[in-house]
């Protein structure tokens, strides 16, 4: 298939917003338990699977709600001094790749916080990438297409955890510029960067960024994305459009960009802790629960509010361990687990707030 023969889709997002580039497919989906199953004995690679997603709970919309009133003002201030670090790189021509689906919303704001305050030319493209897999070079054959300058790419996600992504995208990354002449930088830019991987942080803070407590409601209607051998072009993905009338995805970024006009954008220090030295807290605390809990792949123990929420979500949980159970930002992951029937632990002793680990499954 030719570069050229390729289609972006938008999800539920404008085109001015957000190019996905992955092509939706039909799938038969998988119950968490079964696709559990499958992951863990090694059937399938998880890129392989996706479930059908629910609308989230009446009592789960209120703690989302909550969040956005909470942290909609923090988090425009902080895609703010993002968009001040990104103009400082980049100038004015900035394409934006963020990785979906989690970077999305990112993205989505990244991109206005560009065009609000430097009215700068900014193009959006959301693409797959997965782990032990890489990133779809079909999608940066049509960036490159697009006559984007190669200088002006980089690459949004929502945060850091244990870094695994970060080394996915640098890695294939530097695959890609290995055997094109189209040299892509690898900058990440994210919002929190818990794991110290990321190159342009807002905060390191480990704290409940509204759009990662929700699946793909607040992310376009597209599913996480999926690789088949099978498929020729961009990777793919599951639109979730029968969730449509529960669509908060162009609701969120609303919500927070609107407030872009109350907030200026700032050069910020927030290496209080060194990234080497987050990272090595990181693997310690992770290593210890390894340790304690007997559990042999790292890829099941998920640190971080975001991380815990999505095993809550997608996964099977097993346990969930919070440094403190009266943290606003963890009463949505408290009660996931009580609706799971989940146990928690409190751990005052985390480097971080949350932390979910994933039950044996076979």
């Amino acid at each position: 298939m030719k570069t050229t023969d390729l289609t972006f889709i938008t999800g539920s997002y404008t085109e001015q917003d957000c190019r996905f580039l992955l092509q939706p497919i039909q799938l038969t989906m998988l119950s968490v338990e079964e696709k559990e199953r499958q992951l863990q004995s090694g059937k399938k690679h998880y890129s392989e699977m996706v479930s059908q997603e629910a609308a989230p709970s009446r009592a789960y919309l209120d703690v989302f709600y909550a969040l956005v009133e909470q942290y909609r003002h923090r988090l425009a201030q902080e895609i703010a001094d993002l968009a001040y670090q990104v103009n400082q790189l980049k100038g004015g021509q900035v394409t934006v790749v963020s990785l979906a689906r989690a970077g999305t919303p990112i993205g989505v704001l990244l991109t206005r916080a560009l065009r609000h305050y430097y009215g700068s030319e900014v193009e959006h493209y959301s693409v797959s990438i997965v782990r032990d897999k890489g990133i779809d070079e079909a999608a940066l054959e049509y960036i490159e297409a697009a006559g984007r300058p190669a200088e002006s790419i980089i690459f949004a996600d929502g945060w850091t955890a244990k870094g695994v992504i970060t080394h996915e995208l640098k890695t294939a990354v530097a695959h890609w510029n290995a055997h094109h002449d189209y040299q892509i930088p690898d900058d990440l830019c994210v919002v929190s960067d818990i794991g110290g991987t990321a190159d342009i942080v807002a905060t390191t803070e480990d704290y409940v960024i509204p759009s990662g407590i929700l699946n793909s409601t607040v992310s376009g209607l597209i599913s996480r994305s999926i690789l088949l051998a099978q498929y020729h072009g961009f990777h793919q993905c599951v639109m979730y459009t029968e969730l449509q009338e529960h669509d908060l995805s162009n609701w969120f970024v609303d919500e927070v960009s609107g407030l872009f006009k109350q907030c200026q954008p700032r050069q910020i220090q927030v290496a209080q802790v060194s990234a080497e030295q987050r990272r090595a807290v990181m693997l310690e605390y992770i290593e210890g629960l390894m340790a304690k809990y007997d559990v042999k792949d790292r890829n099941r123990i998920k640190p971080g509010i975001a991380e815990a929420t999505r095993v809550m979500l997608r996964r099977i949980p097993r346990l969930l361990i919070v440094r403190d159970l009266k943290d606003e930002n963890v009463n949505h992951l408290v009660l996931l687990a009580k609706d799971k029937g989940v146990k928690v632990l409190e751990d005052a002793r985390m480097p971080f707030n949350a932390v979910s680990l994933i039950a044996d499954a076979i």
